[in-house]
């Protein structure tokens, strides 16, 4: 596998909450239900969809909302949730 896969790879473990994410979510979701989902504050959920997202592990499909942004797993996102299981 690619090195880009391995440090993405890292960057999820080294997180309790960022494992818990992506083993979790499956289906497009916003940062109130991946809260109530995992038990999480809202702030929590919301910066780890935001860091993944960064890494590229998940993406934004609504980025012009200010609040209720709908976030969705990526290809490389789907790849590390393999791995993990």
């Amino acid at each position: 596998m690619k090195r880009e896969f391995w440090e993405n790879y890292s960057f999820v473990i080294r997180g309790k909450l960022r494992r818990e994410v992506i083993k979790h979510i499956d289906n497009p979701t916003t940062p109130r239900e991946l809260s109530k989902e995992i038990n999480i504050h809202l702030s929590e959920a919301s910066r780890v969809l935001i860091e993944l997202s960064k890494k590229g592990l998940f993406q934004c499909l609504t980025p012009k909302l200010r609040s209720g942004r709908v976030y969705e797993i990526t290809k490389k996102g789907k790849e590390i949730k393999y791995k993990l299981k």
